[in-house]
């Protein structure tokens, strides 16, 4: 039956010895089953081994000139490109003392002479074996591992495509349109990237982080499903009432992603930032803001790149009640609310991305065609 994994050609055996009668010896054994590359000291070894194709095998002497096989051994298992390559000893020494040290410099095999025939082909055999089936596992982890890539992207997709579709659902509720998502979405990224180096925000802005918020950042309006049509859909700006239950969105939504992370028995990072943005993107640095008055510090980091994102695209975007200001406008009056509406380090970071939030608007602009955004998206 031949051997139980069977290379594609005949294996390349390196014999390093510095006695001709051995090399003769070896040779005439080994010759029908593999392909033989013969080295007659340590240094010749080294520079065989080292080049192209390089052989599956090594039978080393150890007492040798020049550079005996323990430091030719001891060489070999430290180049990155010769480490895999079994080493079996060939060798007059049988104290038990030698044996360790060969096999502690990692050999995989020790072999006595006067050798053996049969004991050095089953070993040769055996160690070649092995061989084979390490790269057969090896292969089969590189398959699974793709194979799991794959799944894993595929699942990633489709919690993306339901996050998406669970936030444009909350968002055609108020005639936003999906673009409204992905243009905050965006610009949170932007601001994100810009901030990542900086001091007061590197220990939150890590790159895993920062996709974490550009996939969560589409639920910031999640809680708006919970506010009744008549205030939502109302084409005109809301009367103190009105805009009391409308604040409660920013409470539906918080509750909302509470209620998933109690069912799962705890958080994540993803659930985490989408919480903090939908509850806390209405904050205002000065304390001002809704729907729990938080100061300065106290906003979570997630919402105050959200309150940026998410004015800055109601100033560029039309409602009934107005014009879409122009992006310039729109920056002049995002600066009037540095250090009161907006944290000063996160609205120099906008100033000095300016352009790229205009790239993305324009990137997701909305059509002429579509329809005019409510009154409160701003709220």
């Amino acid at each position: 039956m031949g051997n139980l994994f069977e290379f594609a050609q005949k294996p390349t055996v390196l014999l390093v010895d510095d006695t001709p009668d051995n090399i003769a010896l070896l040779s005439a054994l080994l010759k029908d089953k593999y392909k033989l590359k013969i080295a007659t000291n340590g240094v010749k070894a080294l520079q065989i081994a080292n080049s192209p194709p390089f052989p599956d095998l090594i039978l080393l002497d150890v007492v040798m000139p020049e550079m005996d096989g323990h430091e030719a051994c001891r060489r070999l298992k430290a180049a990155p490109e010769t480490a895999d390559i079994p080493v079996i000893f060939l060798t007059s020494r049988i104290q038990p003392e030698d044996e360790e040290l060969g096999l502690s410099l990692g050999a995989a095999d020790y072999i006595t002479k006067p050798i053996s025939p049969p004991i050095v082909l089953a070993r040769v055999a055996t160690q070649l074996n092995l061989v084979k089936a390490r790269q057969l596992l090896k292969d089969q982890n590189r398959h699974l591992e793709h194979l799991v890539d794959e799944r894993t992207r595929q699942l990633m997709q489709m919690q993306e495509a339901t996050i998406l579709a669970m936030a444009s659902l909350a968002e055609t509720r108020d005639n936003e349109t999906g673009n409204h998502i992905r243009r905050t979405q965006h610009y949170v990224k932007a601001l994100a990237l810009h901030l990542r180096e900086h001091p007061r925000f590197s220990h939150v802005l890590t790159d895993e982080n920062i996709e974490l918020l550009f996939k969560s950042a589409p639920l910031h309006d999640i809680g708006k499903v919970g506010v009744p049509d008549r205030i939502l859909l109302k084409p005109g700006k809301l009367d103190p009432d009105e805009f009391e239950i409308m604040k409660l969105h920013t409470v539906y939504g918080r509750d909302a992603i509470l209620a998933v992370e109690r069912h799962l028995g705890g958080s994540n990072g993803f659930l985490a930032f989408a919480r903090e943005i939908a509850c806390s993107h209405q904050e205002k640095w000065d304390g001002s803001g809704y729907p729990e008055g938080l100061k300065g510090d106290a906003i979570p980091v997630p919402a105050r790149l959200m309150a940026v994102a998410d004015v800055y695209d109601a100033l560029i975007s039309r409602r009934v009640y107005k014009p879409a200001y122009s992006h310039e406008e729109s920056v002049r009056i995002m600066k009037e609310g540095r250090g009161s509406h907006f944290d000063p380090d996160i609205l120099d970071a906008f100033l000095q991305i300016e352009d790229s939030f205009r790239t993305i608007a324009q990137q997701y602009s909305d059509d002429d065609n579509d329809e005019i955004a409510g009154a409160q998206s701003a709220a």
